[in-house]
């Protein structure tokens, strides 16, 4: 068993952990890519009622200066926004009428 990445109050999210805290918006697309709609909907429903919290947390540091655990709370939460647009709005990972679409960014947005 790894080490726990999330802040102690959110030791109940860590199975999602190695999956959703990820560096860049291009992995949590491909993440989402891959994941079939009950993973994303597991995801979804156990993080969304802790939304709001999570972001409370993450507001008590500064953006520039966020401890590591913290830090992979937002990268959660990040994931969580990119989830979203599937669960709620296409009802599959791929959006809907997109033909083969890709994210890729030259350059991410810190943190």
């Amino acid at each position: 068993m790894s080490a726990p990445v999330l802040p102690p109050a959110f030791a109940d999210l860590e199975g999602f952990a190695r999956t959703w805290c990820l560096a860049t918006e291009t992995e949590r697309w491909n993440q989402r890519l891959s994941s079939s709609m009950p993973e994303l909907i597991t995801f979804y429903d156990a993080f969304f009622p802790r939304l709001e919290e999570a972001i409370a947390y993450c507001d008590k540091f500064p953006l520039d200066d966020l401890p590591e655990d913290a830090l992979a709370l937002l990268r959660l939460v990040y994931s969580l926004v990119m989830v979203a647009m599937a669960v709620e709005i296409f009802q599959q990972p791929t959006p809907v009428d997109s033909a083969d679409a890709e994210l890729e960014r030259i350059k991410e947005p810190h943190p």
